[in-house]
């Protein structure tokens, strides 16, 4: 296959407190609609944070027993929901047998979440019961899903999803796949996981006022919140898509990845690297930055990473941060942990739909040291054709994601 043909996204599968399809979320986050709240799945009345987008429950998606699907953990419905929901969103699901399809899943919270189930909630002596063993959540999205292509876990923090993409464009670029099912699911609103982060004083405290507590680029600002949910793609190449007469949503041009190898936690106060990898981004897609007309901010609402963030972009875009539209989707949802770079690709897909672009609640007060040209409280309609994604991860793995209307 020639690697100049275009990598199109032609199915969409979601989950998250702002809804359950693409046209759903494209509206609420088009809207300005928050989906943080206390938290009520368990008590929080001694943690430092206690509010997250936080998901009651998962339908049960259609042709499953609801019984058997009721067994499953909140994380391996989450994954099946999204999957099966891409694969029909595309119109594969009836002939997904026939073709080679891939499927690689960010995550990082199975083995955790698993440790949490037996010592936290049952109350064992030890860590992990051996009788109680299913299949890894992989295997078993691959069996519930009926796909026989190449398998694979990306595991880069907050970056993951942008990385399942880029792994799934170069799967179809060297024909190893006929088409691809890319992305993240993250169930992590548990009591470790916000304990864990609480204590790391990474989370916002604004209890009293959970809709106003994530405020990227805020004067105010005073950490993340924690959200959970899931997206997955569909990728094929163009003229695959063609052929069948697919809806397309978008093309992945490119990606750039890069690492800070700097701190666990904490993001180089000097971002090379991250302005590394937005510039490889933009010149593995050809498109200079004059031509991004939105930028999708990884944007966490955590006093360093918003001004590290702030001075990338400025660096790889000059005197056009003042006038390219920025967003950081984040103040609605919450920071979806490893599916959070996944769902932010869709943010991304809304706005060539839609015409529009989403904007950053809750930012009242901009923080002088993150001077850029923020989309505030309003959507901004306008057209867009180039959008980019930058996602930042723990341990310093940094991403950036184009995307091209197709």
């Amino acid at each position: 296959m020639k690697s100049a043909e275009a990598i199109w996204i032609t199915g969409v599968g979601v989950g998250t407190p702002l809804g359950w399809d693409f046209k759903t979320v494209a509206r609420n986050l088009l809207d300005g609609e928050s989906g943080i709240r206390t938290i009520t799945s368990f008590d929080v009345s001694q943690q430092p944070s206690q509010i997250a987008g936080e998901i009651d429950s998962i339908t049960c998606p259609a042709g499953w027993d609801p019984a058997r699907f009721a067994q499953l953990s909140r994380l391996e419905q989450m994954c099946l929901w999204c999957g099966s929901q891409a694969l029909r969103d595309a119109g594969l699901w009836d002939i997904r047998g026939d073709k080679r399809v891939g499927l690689i899943l960010a995550n990082a919270s199975e083995w955790g979440m698993a440790w949490e189930t037996d010592v936290w909630s049952q109350k064992q002596a030890i860590a992990c019961d051996p009788t109680k063993d299913s299949l890894p959540l992989l295997g078993m999205l691959q069996e519930q899903l009926g796909v026989s292509g190449p398998v694979l876990t990306m595991s880069a923090a907050c970056a993951s999803g942008n990385f399942t993409l880029a792994q799934a464009r170069r799967w179809l670029e060297l024909g190893w796949v006929d088409l691809c099912l890319a992305g993240g699911c993250d169930m992590a609103v548990t009591p470790l996981t916000m304990a864990g982060f609480g204590n790391l004083r990474a989370l916002s405290r604004l209890n009293d006022r959970p809709q106003a507590a994530s405020r990227p680029f805020d004067r105010a600002r005073d950490g993340f919140v924690l959200g959970e949910g899931g997206a997955m793609f569909v990728l094929e190449r163009a003229s695959s898509a063609r052929a069948r007469g697919a809806h397309v949503y978008g093309e992945l041009a490119a990606c750039g990845m890069t690492s800070d190898a700097y701190h666990p936690v904490m993001p180089a106060p000097e971002p090379v690297h991250a302005i590394a990898a937005i510039r490889q981004a933009l010149k593995n897609a050809r498109i200079d930055p004059s031509d991004v007309d939105y930028v999708n901010a990884h944007g966490t609402s955590t006093p360093v990473g918003d001004i590290a963030e702030a001075k990338a972009l400025r660096q790889v875009f000059g005197e056009r941060t003042r006038t390219i539209p920025v967003s950081a989707t984040k103040s609605m949802t919450g920071h979806l942990l490893t599916a959070a770079s996944a769902f932010e690709a869709l943010a991304c897909l809304a706005t060539f739909d839609y015409s529009a672009i989403p904007p950053t609640i809750n930012l009242d007060d901009p923080d002088p040291e993150c001077e850029l040209n923020h989309v505030a409280h309003r959507a901004m309609e306008r057209p867009v054709r180039i959008a980019i994604s930058n996602s930042f991860g723990f341990g310093g793995s940094n991403s950036c994601a184009v995307f091209r209307a197709a």
